[in-house]
């Protein structure tokens, strides 16, 4: 019987000593605040409308799960889904999706990051970070380029850098 007894406390304290472990293998993770997302949503598309362009800016937490979205008037239909989608692209692969497009056109091994589900292989992604962390996304669509919706994203993260501390 001592040897039944022993036995199952050796086991209760091997389970206890996994639960523990288990515990302190958790991580936190920063994450940009919806408020600081609706910001960012204004100010890209306040920047856009500034030079003439009609876009949609969504923004994204770290995990690509949207936190607000800003359609400007006029701006097509079709660039709501895009943009939130580059900002999906961006804050998964922790990149500027710019970044992403040239490397897909010049190196055949990464072709196949434009068939990734949910991946929108066009500039107009920009990653939103703290230091080194990524916090977030910003998906810009609707500019006569690329280019130029990266540059609408840079432009509103430059007007609120101090609240990226």
């Amino acid at each position: 019987m001592n040897q039944r007894l022993l036995k199952t406390a050796a086991t209760a304290a091997i389970a206890l000593g996994l639960s523990a472990a288990a515990l302190a293998s958790t991580t936190t993770n920063r994450s940009l605040a919806s408020a600081t997302a609706g910001q960012l949503a204004q100010q890209t598309v306040a920047a856009c409308s500034a030079e003439g362009y009609n876009v949609s800016a969504s923004v994204v937490d770290r995990a690509g799960v949207l936190l607000a979205l800003v359609r400007a008037d006029g701006a097509g239909t079709h660039t709501v889904e895009a943009s939130r989608a580059k900002a999906f692209t961006s804050a998964s692969s922790r990149n500027p999706t710019s970044g992403i497009a040239k490397a897909v056109q010049s190196n055949p091994d990464a072709a196949g990051m434009a068939q990734i589900p949910g991946f929108l292989v066009l500039a107009g992604g920009v990653p939103v970070k703290i230091g080194n962390d990524t916090v977030g996304a910003i998906g810009v669509a609707g500019a006569p380029g690329g280019h130029l919706d990266e540059a609408c994203a840079q432009k509103a993260l430059a007007a609120i850098k101090d609240q990226l501390q």
